[in-house]
């Protein structure tokens, strides 16, 4: 199963985490990285070339650091730019039945996120994972890195995450 892991960091060329967890990824053969960042210097996106990615992909994955409790804003110029040319265009159907699933790695500790602001991780990638779900994806657990530091980072279990394809729960896997 060919996995396509969009990324995004809005401060890419600071990067310790998760460049640390891209070069990891790198050993997987059937993985594909798309660095947003690299592609997409200037901002603008091509639609029909992310669409031809997403054509030869079963499994999607967006891995960005949780910014301001969003996507970086290219990610979601991404979706803005990918996901409206995918529905009301020719291919309204490529992504249905294809899985998604969210990486994202956080600074702050995972009690920040059990409400403390008001909202689970979960309720704050809700966005996000919606729209994949109402384009027809089916929706894997999210994976979350809280208090992400290089020296900690469970990288096992993120590459364990990148190959597998299967719903183990409706809650989130955490590390901390």
């Amino acid at each position: 199963m060919q996995t396509l892991l969009l990324f995004s960091h809005t401060f890419w060329k600071d990067s310790k985490v998760n460049r640390a967890l891209l070069e990891s990824a790198q050993t997987l053969a059937n993985v594909k990285i798309h660095n947003l960042n690299e592609t997409y210097k200037d901002g603008v996106i091509n639609a029909e070339s992310e669409v031809a990615l997403l054509k030869d992909s079963q499994k999607i994955i967006f891995q960005f650091p949780l910014f301001w409790f969003s996507t970086p804003a290219l990610m979601k110029e991404w979706q803005d730019r990918v996901l409206t040319h995918i529905l009301y265009g020719k291919d309204s159907k490529l992504l249905q039945g294809k899985k998604f699933q969210v990486i994202t790695t956080l600074g702050g500790a995972k009690e920040s996120y059990d409400g403390h602001h008001g909202y689970s991780l979960n309720t704050i990638l809700s966005p996000l994972t919606s729209a994949f779900k109402y384009c027809g994806c089916e929706i894997l657990e999210s994976f979350a890195i809280f208090s992400a530091k290089v020296d900690t980072l469970p990288m096992q279990e993120y590459l364990e995450t990148l190959q597998n394809n299967k719903q183990q729960s409706v809650r989130s896997k955490i590390w901390e």
